[in-house]
């Protein structure tokens, strides 16, 4: 029986490591409704396939159910014709690392201004391990909430095997009211227990706590945090968004799949929530210098390690497998692979080394955790480069290294996942807030976390604060006071990246005063495909201020192939709100591939705004292969026509095919050796399953110089 190709859904990468299910085990799936309600579709199922089990009901914020059951059964039930979508049961964690025993002050004081307002009669709902509430900081601010992986109503932290503390430290940054303070001392607190023991939990969970949260008629929501899926059509990213749309503030972390770009996850990528990005507050940087030459090297601690305070030169040494001899009273270098850092490092302690340096073998940052291993000698990274240099400069010219240090500035924390969105190609994160060395209430004391878990629930207490002053704000007013009075981070007076950093660092008092309020908060442009773009957008400036102001716009510094017409100036009275056009045209062929992105400033009234934006031009480095089609071409006699783009000469390319939602596999469409860069078309003889018709994955696996790259795209047949 030949396929019918109903329609081609193309996309990006949606996830990496893909293995299909075992047959006989249970699974669960969530299913996207069209306008069935789902009391009628849970009768339906109860007729006809009553060996499947429905976990969990959404009405409110996601029309859909989550069914248990065999992946045969489930295959009979996403055939239904009431069913819109089916999606794979996601795996959340928290996005968070231990360090040292804290001591106070807090971080939390950096954000919370001198202000009257401290969130009282404001209701914030914490999705995440659950709540210690006994602890003394936190327990006159507990209101209650819902355990939503025992469920019943008491979302205690997970005490016993896999116990958990992730949730307590959140809440405490929000709203403790004890020896801690945080953000918001006075907010009542709800605490709803998606992740269980180990600080895991599913989409079947979060999205059930999100409508518990809803229907408990919180004010704001945090969830600190996400998975690898960057896409803005998951179903906790459409769960985000429809909790926003019925009045809630959602805060959401960005995730710790830094430094690399296209790395925030699901629910990060909502449109409309506030998604927050971790900083690293000034401090001192150690690095490495060797005496007659210009260069320092940036020491990067592992979590863990203690502090790098070697106060005296050092010689260097190469240490390869069991050596023993010349290792005493030397800084240690040793390359990435073969044990674990911790192995590394107590191997090189136990050697008499004076501290260990792990050369990466990437000219990436190396960030890694000896966590529990407690040595007292430092223990840290340097990218491939610089550990050639080191070795180069130092030990074989035999140089002595020195430790210097150095203040550095305000930035984004390493670990704090970035932009762009795939699909939406959109701006996030939308703004920064602290996410290192954040000491707050656990189990039984306090503890220092980072990780942007740390940096979100900072954000939810500046909103609980807002929601205060402004009890009339809606989400979309809050998340606009916060983006238009952030503060741009700058490197050596270039700002960072809107990918990194949004619209900036969060500034709590100018948020609650604000000034000038700029809508939308940021530009996408989306995909540039066109060799000649032109596209006009529409600004909507108001002016907070009870004096009349007159504002001048700068367009961003020009670029080949890159032109901007904006308004010069304009003048808002008191109150006043006012639309005005800008346009953007571009020629590609001056242009290279890849994000463009910058920012559009406003000046007026002795302060500066500034705007992100962002377009992708073609491609970029995160996608091997694009475009692929599969279809039935009426010309030929083959079951399917083929067609993708190879942005690079491949090994081996094979696609094989899953049933979404199970992803039970239906088969191997194709096996190619040595596909040629560019476009690549053929033809598809299928022996598969008779019943052809429905939703799939179609996993394309490449080979490229041994290493294995997967690209799943939904298809419908």
């Amino acid at each position: 029986m030949p396929l019918k190709i109903a329609a081609i859904l193309i996309t990006i990468t949606l996830l990496t490591g893909f293995s299909q299910p075992d047959p006989d085990e249970e699974m669960t799936i969530i299913l996207e409704l069209k306008d069935t309600p789902v009391s009628t579709f849970k009768n339906h199922v109860a007729s006809r396939l009553p060996r499947l089990e429905i976990v969990a009901e959404y009405e409110t914020i996601f029309n859909g159910v989550a069914v248990k059951g065999m992946p045969s059964e489930l295959e009979k039930i996403s055939r239904l014709k009431e069913v819109a979508n089916q999606y794979p049961v996601q795996t959340y964690t928290t996005q968070e690392e231990v360090l040292a025993e804290p001591s106070l002050p807090l971080t939390t004081d950096v954000v919370r201004p001198n202000t009257p307002y401290s969130g009282k009669g404001v209701k914030v709902g914490v999705i995440d391990t659950g709540v210690d509430y006994t602890h003394p900081d936190l327990e006159g601010n507990y209101q209650g909430g819902f355990d939503l992986v025992d469920f019943d109503d008491d979302p205690m932290e997970t005490t016993e095997d896999g116990a958990t503390l992730h949730g307590t430290h959140v809440a405490g940054i929000i709203g403790a009211d004890g020896e801690m303070k945080g953000v918001a001392p006075d907010v009542d607190l709800y605490a709803y227990r998606a992740l269980g023991p180990g600080g895991m939990g599913t989409s079947v969970q979060v999205i059930a706590a999100i409508e518990e949260a809803v229907e408990d008629g919180m004010d704001i929501i945090n969830l600190s945090l996400g998975n690898d899926v960057n896409g803005p059509d998951w179903p906790t990213t459409k769960a985000v968004e429809r909790a926003i749309e019925l009045g809630t503030t959602v805060i959401v972390a960005a995730g710790n799949a830094g430094p690399d770009t296209w790395t925030i996850g699901s629910p990060a990528t909502s449109e409309n929530a506030i998604t927050v990005g971790a900083s690293s507050l000034p401090t001192e940087q150690s690095l490495l210098t060797i005496s007659g030459e210009d260069r320092q090297i940036p020491i990067r601690i592992l979590q863990g390690s203690k502090p790098w305070n070697l106060a005296k030169k050092y010689p260097l040494i190469e240490m390869e497998g069991d050596q023993v001899e010349g290792v005493t009273g030397k800084i240690v270098l040793m390359r990435r692979g073969g044990t674990s850092f911790a192995e590394k490092a107590q191997h090189a302690y136990q050697k008499g080394a004076e501290a260990l340096m792990i050369i990466n073998h990437t000219n990436e940052p190396l960030h890694g955790s000896i966590e529990g291993l407690n040595l007292p000698i430092p223990v840290a990274a340097v990218s491939k480069e610089e550990g050639e240099w080191l070795l180069e400069k130092g030990l074989a010219e035999d140089q002595w290294v020195d430790t210097v240090t150095e203040e550095v500035d305000h930035g984004i924390a390493p670990f704090s996942s970035r932009g762009p969105v795939t699909s939406s190609w959109s701006v996030k994160p939308d703004i920064l807030a602290p996410g290192v060395n954040v000491v707050s209430t656990v189990p039984g004391g306090y503890q220092a976390l980072q990780g942007t878990s740390m940096a979100a629930p900072h954000i939810a207490g500046v909103a609980a604060l807002l929601k205060e002053a402004y009890p009339e704000w809606t989400p979309l007013d809050i998340k606009q006071s916060l983006m238009s009075s952030a503060d741009l981070l700058q490197q050596k007076g270039v700002p960072l990246p809107p990918t990194e950093q949004g619209a900036g660092y969060v500034d709590t008092e100018a948020a609650i005063q604000p000034e000038l309020w700029i809508d939308p908060g940021a530009l996408n442009f989306g995909r540039i495909e066109e060799n000649l773009y032109r596209k006009k957008v529409k600004l909507t400036f108001e002016n907070k201020r009870d004096t009349t102001e007159t504002y001048h716009m700068k367009p961003p510094e020009k670029q080949p192939g890159i032109g901007w017409t904006i308004p010069t100036s304009f003048q808002l009275a008191p109150g006043e709100k006012k639309e005005l056009s800008m346009e953007v045209h571009m020629n590609k062929s001056f242009m290279n591939d890849g994000v463009h992105e910058g920012y559009v400033t406003v000046e007026g009234g002795g302060e500066q705004y500034h705007i992100p934006y962002l377009f992708m031009v073609d491609t970029s480095n995160y996608e091997k292969i694009s475009g692929l089609e599969l279809y039935k071409d009426w010309e030929t006699d083959a079951d399917l026509t083929y067609r993708f783009n190879l942005t690079e000469p491949v090994d081996h390319l094979s696609i094989d095919l899953y049933r979404a939602g199970t992803m039970l596999h239906q088969g191997q469409l194709l096996d190619l050796d040595d596909p040629a860069e560019g476009l690549n078309e053929g033809e598809i003889k299928l022996n598969m399953i008779d019943d052809y018709a429905g939703p799939y994955l179609a996993v394309v696996t490449l080979e490229i110089d041994g290493k294995t790259y997967s690209y799943p795209f939904p298809v419908q047949l």
